[in-house]
């Protein structure tokens, strides 16, 4: 596969830049970076390669300061899942064999599980890119955002390796407190096996049924711990009401009313388990000696979300000089781009050979639903494709254009909820204009191929292809307008949009 260093460069950035944010409170202010990483996103062609490098051994030092606790507290509901998103490709191309590297990819991959930019998407049902087996529409987004990853789908056969983690998940709807779940060792099992999958675990699939595990094993065991420690505060309380200090005795220690009042239930679910698992099992054995008074009463407690480092400040995008932008595109960035424009159209036509014909023209995307023609539709459930005739030719086109437009439309919608930060902007203003190029030698294709006048049997090919040419125009001028647009228009567009 073709690697663009600009694109690989945007993604190590946003990790740095997201590192050092993170970093800042514990070393008391900005932190120091090496000579050559001060300005990335304006390194010259000619040293990026060096830049990389360089940043690439920055990130192993930033690495060894970041632990899997910290992650977990960064990352919040108001996290940008672009930055997220960046850190998953980081995290997956290393692959590193390391508890603390597969922890913080499992932290990042379950975060964008459990915070979808549409809500209720994961619920929706997806398709097997082999156009048998249906895919969840969480690993399709997964596919789609490490498309530039040598991370190929598992197999059918490879698929069977996670049916500990399905039996895992169905024990763990069992239990009926925190200490049967403690004592059942579950957590320690998946951890085991998370280890024993090596590089597998970075597959598309299996992050994606490991997060989807994550996501349902977290809210278990959340409510058990909330409903111990609930049950716990209560029965505090109560011993407070009667002038009491010592609420009951564990392993031989008296446990007072004031511990249990500095107890924050909050901060424990944030920290590492690994941290935090000895007091989990105070809190069991405690519960468990007092399972015998009145039932719990819930009293909720107000907790502030931390702030996130991806939400302090805003950051407008760049002026952009599109003509210069447009002159500037190499080759390697069409051919990057046209990689991704076959991905697209396999995977429309698995959708559209498989779906429901009445159902079959509107295509689910990752953020929006791809309508297609009648013609077009045929198109990609044509099986003459091979030929050499005009209608061959026509479908063809047809198939491309549709994927110019599928991939115009995803940019965009990246390039709004970029806003904030420059160099992700700046990435996919570039995928836009290339694409911009694109369309403009696929125009020419295709105008090429219209016949000059209606002749027999041609009427129609003629007619569908160009409804396909003008919808293709209407998505690049907005593309252009995108891109052409000051950048405090587009600031005060990113305040309500992101």
């Amino acid at each position: 596969m073709l690697e663009d260093p600009k694109w690989e460069l945007a993604i190590l950035a946003t990790v740095q830049g997201f590192y050092e944010k993170l970093l800042e409170q514990f070393v008391g202010g900005k932190v120091p970076l090496p000579a050559g990483l001060e300005d990335v996103a304006s390194q010259p062609e000619d040293q990026v390669q060096e830049t990389l490098a360089l940043m690439h051994r920055w990130l192993r030092v930033l690495e060894l300061a970041v632990t899997p606790a910290m992650l977990r507290r960064a990352l919040t509901a108001d996290t940008d899942p672009e930055i997220a998103e960046a850190m998953l490709r980081y995290y997956t191309r290393n692959r590193d064999s390391s508890n603390q590297h597969r922890d913080k990819t499992d932290l990042v991959v379950t975060f964008l599980y459990r915070h979808p930019r549409v809500p209720g998407q994961w619920e929706r049902r997806g398709y097997g890119l082999d156009g048998a087996l249906p895919l969840s529409p969480f690993e399709i987004a997964l596919i789609e955002i490490l498309a530039d990853t040598e991370t190929p789908p598992l197999s059918e056969e490879h698929a069977q390796i996670l049916r500990p983690l399905d039996q895992c998940q169905q024990e763990a709807q069992n239990f009926p407190d925190l200490n049967a779940l403690l004592q059942s060792q579950i957590i320690s099992r998946v951890r085991e096996f998370k280890r024993s999958l090596g590089t597998t675990f970075y597959r598309p699939g299996v992050l994606a049924s490991i997060a989807r595990y994550n996501a349902a094993f977290g809210r278990i065991f959340d409510q058990l711990f909330l409903n111990a420690t609930a049950q716990i505060k209560k029965l505090a309380d109560e011993v407070k009401e009667l002038g009491g200090t010592i609420l009951g005795s564990l392993d031989g220690v008296d446990v007072t009313v004031e511990q249990v009042d500095e107890l924050e239930e909050t901060e424990l679910l944030l920290a590492d388990y690994a941290t935090a698992s000895e007091r989990f099992e105070r809190i069991s054995k405690l519960r468990k000696t007092l399972e015998q008074r009145p039932p719990m009463r819930r009293f909720p407690r107000s907790v502030s979300a931390p702030g996130s480092p991806a939400t302090q400040g805003r950051v407008v995008r760049p002026v952009v000089d599109l003509a210069a932008m447009r002159s500037q595109v190499t080759p390697q960035q069409i051919s990057t781009e046209e990689v991704k424009l076959r991905r697209v159209e396999e995977s429309i036509r698995v959708f559209v050979r498989v779906a429901d014909l009445k159902f079959r023209q509107v295509v689910p995307m990752r953020f929006f639903n791809l309508i297609l023609t009648a013609a077009e539709a045929d198109a990609y459930a044509a099986d003459y494709l091979e030929e050499k005739s005009v209608r061959a030719a026509v479908a063809r086109v047809q198939l491309r254009m549709v994927a110019v437009l599928a991939r115009m439309t995803t940019e965009l919608g990246e390039l709004r909820r970029a806003e904030r930060s420059p160099s992700l902007w700046k990435l996919h203003a570039d995928a836009l204009v290339t694409l911009l190029e694109i369309e403009r030698a696929l125009t020419s294709d295709a105008e090429r191929i219209i016949p000059q006048g209606p002749t027999a049997g041609t009427e129609g090919n003629q007619e569908a292809l160009k409804a396909s040419l003008e919808r293709l125009k209407d998505c690049a001028a907005l593309a252009i307008e995108a891109l052409s647009a000051q950048p405090d228009e587009k600031a005060a567009a990113a305040g309500s949009a992101l």
